[in-house]
């Protein structure tokens, strides 16, 4: 039943969509994208662009010099938009299971490499599966960032999937991911659906779930920094799914061995201001905003994700964990009766 459901994904990609306009609902739209980014996708080649069916803005920041792999890279949007941040020394790997997709992507890696002033390209795009990186050639411990733009839930095996992004990862390497959630579970007659499926409806994980799949991997907390209602706007895929409430959330986590709970030893981070393109502030997620040159009272794992990860270079920490003073109160207002399920999301502690 996977390798049926892998099958449809790749043809519903690689033979029914012939550019974003063929999508039947609005939950591979994207969100605001930051200036800064506009003016890089503006120089891409326009058939990336209009094969790109992502659902928002997966791009971390202070990446400059990075080894980052983009997970089902489809077209290569994010890939060249990650080319240009990364810079000539930085690394690109773009993986999808698609070979029409994979095409795309290729045929403008020398356009691009020649528009951002390289004199080598520093992007490629291999055939693999990210339910097995192993069949895209990637190495234990090989990768600082993992991003993944709308793609985890069509994944057929999602442990495995998840359990190999942080194979691959560096120690303290960060996971950025856009992706579509669930208030419940899907039920299974939906997930048969191919075009439910290839819409990134019927695969979505429930957000709970989610949690549990992480923690079971070793991973006990993740911080989400964007979220949106998906609205579907097709009546007759409403109608089908009825009241399961879709997310599009951005989320990070870090290979890092944190607690399963926000602890309190007393810690204070001070951001620098050095983050290229955020020097008045750092927004580490929804409720973690750094002024710059501000002492911020944060718990344990915090200032872990902010001293022991590329951030690191961007904070001053004082404080270490000889001492603990119990729970730390981490975390945005509790969400109000009736929110949707994503709006009591903020991490996973």
């Amino acid at each position: 039943m996977e390798e049926q459901i892998q099958q449809q994904v790749q043809d519903y990609y690689g033979q029914q969509l012939r550019t974003s306009q063929d999508l039947k609902t609005n939950a591979c739209c994207t969100d605001d994208i930051p200036a800064e980014h506009k003016r890089i996708l503006a120089q891409l080649e326009p058939e990336v662009l209009e094969k790109y069916y992502g659902c928002g803005v997966c791009v971390p920041p202070a990446v400059e010099g990075c080894t980052v792999l983009d997970l089902g890279s489809g077209s290569g949007r994010d890939a060249y938009l990650l080319s240009k941040l990364v810079g000539e020394q930085g690394h690109v790997i773009g993986v999808d299971m698609t070979e029409e997709q994979l095409s795309v992507a290729r045929r403008h890696i020398q356009a691009h490499t020649e528009k951002f002033g390289y004199q080598q390209p520093n992007v490629e795009f291999r055939h693999g599966y990210i339910e097995d990186l192993r069949t895209a050639d990637l190495a234990d411990n090989s990768v600082d960032v993992v991003v993944s733009n709308c793609v985890l839930n069509l994944s057929t095996d999602k442990e495995a999937t998840y359990r190999e992004i942080f194979r691959v990862l560096k120690p303290g390497g960060e996971l950025h991911i856009s992706d579509v959630f669930a208030d419940r579970r899907v039920p299974e007659a939906l997930r048969q659906d191919p075009v439910l499926y290839g819409e990134c409806l019927s695969g979505a994980l429930y957000i709970d779930d989610f949690r549990r799949l992480l923690l079971n991997l070793g991973i006990r907390d993740y911080r989400l920094t964007e979220q949106r209602r998906l609205t579907i706007n097709n009546p007759e895929i409403e109608a089908k799914v009825g009241n399961i409430k879709f997310y599009s959330l951005t989320l990070r986590a870090f290979k890092l061995d944190l607690e399963d709970k926000c602890e309190d030893y007393g810690q204070v981070a001070i951001y620098q201001g050095t983050v290229p393109g955020q020097p008045h502030a750092f927004e580490l997620d929804d409720h973690h905003r750094f002024e710059t040159g501000r002492p911020m009272l944060v718990c344990g794992n915090t200032a872990d994700m902010v001293s022991r990860t590329r951030y690191g270079a961007h904070f001053k920490v004082l404080g270490n964990k000889d001492q603990h003073f119990g729970l730390f109160p981490c975390g945005p207002t509790p969400a109000t009766e009736g929110a949707g399920a994503a709006d009591a999301v903020s991490c996973g502690c």
